[in-house]
Order: C-alpha cells, then structure tokens, then sequence
C-alpha cells in the first residue's frame, strides 16, 4: 500500500462497499499530488469509499499497466456489481501458494474444487482454465536457454575463425621470419625464448581484436539505446572477462606457430631464403 490501509477480511464478511485504487486511476481520478483516501468514487452508480492506494507495480512484459486497476472485497464484488451469478465469479481468479514446493499440490487442490463447485462428472472435461505461473516461467526460462546456447554456439564458431585467422598469421609470419629466428638461436636464444616470443606476439594481436571488438560492441549499444530509449549498463567485469577470452584464444591458437618456431634446426633457418 502507498497510502491508506487494504481491503481487511471484515470488509470481506460484510460486504463493504470501500475500494482501493491502483496509482494510474488515483492518477487519472484525483490527480497526481491529491490523497484520494476518504473520497468516493462511483461504479455502476454504487457509492465506495476509496481506503487506500496501492504501490506501484509498473508494467509486465506485455505491456499491460498493472496500475490501472481498482481491487473491492469479492464478497462485494458478487453482490454489487456482477449482480445474477451471486457466489459464482467470472473472470480470473489470482490464488498464491505458500510456497514454492507447494504450487502443484495448490493447482491439483484448486482444480478438485472446482469441478466439485461445478458439479461436473468423472468423464466431464473442465469448464475452466488454471494458469500455473511457475510452468509459464519454466517455459520461459527454457526458451531463453535455448537461445543463449544458439548464441554461445555462434560466439563459439566466431571464436574458432578468428582463432585459425589468428594461427595462419603466425604460421605466416614464421616463414617469413625464419632467418632471423636462425640468427637469434645462433646469438644464444634457446627454443624457449622463441617460444614465448611468439606467444606474445599471437597474444598481443587477439587482445587487440579483442578490444576493438569491445569498442565496437560498447559504441553500437550506445547508439541503439540513444535511437530506441533504452538504458544501456556496462559490467566492467564482462568487460575484463571478454578482454581475457580473447587473449586465451590468442595463446591457444598460438601454440602451434610458436613451437613450429622454436623447434626450427638453427642452420637450416639460417640457410633459408
């Protein structure tokens, strides 16, 4: 609640004719700035003393303004309002479970009743639909899995050619260089020094690529959230994280070329023209 107090349970047993009002309709209603608690608003032309405002709950992923609503006792609601069906109640029905572990024991619950309510038999199918929430966010949930392995499967093939791309430059680059790796060898380099001259060398160009793919990536989320309104967060964490991936797969695929290097017989480098 925002303001006032909530719907009580002797409003429930009486049959009160108060409403709590959801903050667009005290918006719309009242105002902005006004305290609508005390005041009375009509439906169908029934006087209800409006006792509180509720928080604001924003919007779900539909679109839909949960604000815009108004909540009276059910007993009410029956009696005044949906008129004929008396203790019947059509529309939705929004039940929660005690917890977690106890949903399906509620829906099974739920569903039992109210086929005995409706007097329906064995073989009768339900005249009524029970959303479980919790199904609907496994769903959900499943659907976003599958696409974070569809992108992590296109991250992982985008790796795996900048890997080779980064593996022919080196192997590429060892050719050329052959003499001069036979001259450093002749001087007193071990295979070692060589070795980690090239994995330097594989490691300084991917975590290059590596940040300017990051600039690249921060500048276009920059310029989509500045055209669509969108806030835009930065983790620098992921940031380091993708900046160290980037220099793994430069070291992975940099092995080859640099032991290909350092394994190089010095006489023969030094005769290669």
């Amino acid at each position: 609640m925002a303001r006032g107090a909530a719907i009580t349970q002797s409003d429930v047993d009486s049959g009160a004719k108060v409403i709590v009002l959801g903050q667009t309709v005290s918006t719309k209603l009242f105002g902005a700035s006004a305290d609508p608690v005390g005041q009375i608003v009509r439906l169908k032309n029934v006087p209800y003393q409006v006792i509180g405002v509720a928080g604001s709950k924003g919007q779900s992923p539909q679109g839909q303004d949960y604000d815009d609503t108004a909540f009276v006792p059910y007993t009410t609601f029956a009696a005044k309002i949906q008129g004929g069906l008396r203790k019947y109640l059509t529309g939705q029905i929004h039940v929660a479970a005690t917890s977690d572990a106890d949903t399906a024991r509620a829906q099974t619950a739920i569903q039992g009743l109210l086929r005995e309510r409706h007097h329906l038999g064995r073989n009768d199918d339900d005249d009524f639909s029970i959303r479980n929430l919790a199904e609907i966010a496994s769903a959900q949930s499943e659907g976003t899995n599958t696409m974070t392995a569809l992108l992590a499967s296109v991250a992982a093939v985008s790796l795996l050619v900048g890997g080779i791309g980064i593996m022919n430059i080196m192997l590429v680059s060892v050719t050329e260089r052959t003499r001069e790796i036979g001259v450093r060898m002749a001087l007193g380099a071990k295979p070692r020094h060589v070795l980690a001259q090239f994995l330097v060398e594989a490691l300084v160009l991917s975590i290059a690529g590596g940040l300017l793919g990051i600039g690249a990536g921060i500048g276009v989320a920059i310029f989509v959230g500045q055209k669509m309104g969108w806030p835009v967060l930065f983790r620098p964490e992921i940031t380091l994280l993708a900046a160290g991936f980037s220099g793994l797969v430069g070291i992975v695929f940099g092995l080859y070329p640099a032991r290909k290097a350092s394994q190089l017989d010095p006489i023969e480098a030094l005769r290669h023209e």
